[in-house]
């Protein structure tokens, strides 16, 4: 374990010419057995299409680092990428990388109903699927798999994290929420959990809707948020929708306090320092005073000339969190590997400020959390420091496990 962090770090510290001298030593050339190909499927059309460049740009940089680092197991990897479109696409886009391309496992996936269909794949195919951005907690419960591992946190942790958050602010016990949220997988389960939520805190719902996942016009909402008058408007959209809902929202001159449990750091570039307001959950920003995390995000932003996105993360570490499993394991044998990845002894550096490791009850990788407050507006300096970071929202000897309390979803049994 040690030794794959020290390659990272490595590599983002001496640089791409001291990694091609690297790739000339003789040892490591006479190591490789061919290219080790491993698939990525994401969205890059469609509403979470932006969220998909960005998972593309920090994976390809990962390979690239990796590969200038003598690779996986000796074999420089290879990356097969395409788009996932949708869920019956995705299915079969992952038996084809399966069958056909002999993969030695799949990464990716934003949409939790795309993550849904190749988890059912790779099951009937015993090959590891690591998903990087589907939040569905029915993926880590009644659907879960056991070639299925989660890199991106589920809804119930954002939840439980970002509640943490606002119960500290006084915005819960006695308060009404206005809830609006994206009408599939993830949406459903953030609405779920944040009822329950409410319920355990005193807190009561003053109006929730559904909003379909292709609406881009939030009049109707509007009005019925200024009408209801609530304490807190909490938002369960995705992608693009955020970015909307927060353009009219200033259109509207409404200024009831904003908040929500999902939330990608795109949106908010998106929506612009006028735009952007309230407070939010993320599993990781590029402002995290974390040694390691500055130099991932110094390293991302001079190769694409912006910063990281938190999707672009994901998918970066994924692929170093095979790494590490492949090697630990021994090779790529999918059963060693998920024995590896069950175990105590797999702990990865998340360049977060503890390790992170996989709830063998779920697979869901367990991290910490943080949260972004939208900086006023006169206070920005530029288009991407338009927030600031917290902390881990979870104390730190507070258990990582606190974050799965009542989750949605139903059990895990790994008996499909």
């Amino acid at each position: 374990m040690a030794s794959s962090r020290l390659d990272r770090r490595g590599v983002l510290r001496l640089g791409g010419a001291s990694a091609i001298g690297l790739l000339a030593s003789p040892a490591i050339l006479r190591a490789q057995d061919g290219p080790l190909v491993l698939g990525h499927l994401t969205p890059r059309t469609g509403f979470l299409g932006p969220l998909g460049d960005y998972a593309v740009m920090g994976i390809e940089m990962a390979a690239e680092q990796i590969n200038a680092n003598g690779g996986i197991l000796g074999r420089q990897v290879e990356l097969l990428m395409e788009d996932s479109v949708n869920p019956q696409t995705a299915s079969t886009k992952a038996d084809r990388m399966i069958q056909r391309d002999n993969v030695a496992a799949i990464i990716g996936e934003i949409s939790s109903a795309s993550a849904l269909t190749i988890g059912q794949t790779v099951e009937r195919n015993q090959t590891l699927f690591f998903n990087t951005g589907a939040n569905s907690d029915a993926l880590r419960g009644e659907d879960c798999k056991r070639h299925m591992f989660h890199v991106e946190t589920q809804n119930v942790m954002y939840v439980n994290a970002e509640g943490q958050h606002f119960l500290n602010e006084g915005m819960v016990d006695g308060k009404r929420w206005y809830i609006l949220t994206a009408d599939y997988a993830f949406g459903h389960d953030l609405l779920a959990a944040a009822r329950a939520f409410l319920d355990r805190n005193n807190g009561e719902i003053a109006g929730e809707d559904l909003v379909p996942t292709d609406a881009t016009d939030f009049s109707a909402f509007m009005l019925k948020i200024r009408e209801a008058e609530p304490d807190l408007v909490a938002l369960n959209l995705a992608g693009t929708q955020i970015t909307s809902f927060f353009k009219q929202y200033g259109e509207f001159g409404l200024d009831f306090p904003v908040g929500g449990f999902g939330f990608d750091t795109a949106s908010a570039w998106a929506a612009g320092a006028q735009n952007f307001r309230g407070t939010w959950p993320n599993v990781w920003n590029h402002l995290l005073d974390i040694p390691a995390s500055r130099e991932f995000a110094a390293s991302f932003t001079e190769k694409y000339g912006k910063p990281p996105e938190n999707q672009a993360w994901g998918d970066y570490m994924a692929l170093y969190i095979v790494k590490q499993a492949f090697e630990e394991a021994g090779g790529t044998d999918s059963a060693a590997v998920i024995e590896y990845l069950e175990s105590s002894d797999a702990k990865f550096d998340l360049l977060k400020d503890r390790p992170g490791y996989f709830y063998p009850e779920n697979h869901q990788l367990l991290q910490d959390i943080y949260a972004i407050t939208a900086l006023p507006p006169d206070e920005v300096e530029n288009e991407w420091d338009i927030f600031t970071a917290s902390g881990a929202l979870l104390a730190e000897d507070q258990p990582l496990e606190d974050l799965l309390k009542d989750a949605v979803g139903g059990s895990c049994s790994f008996s499909a």
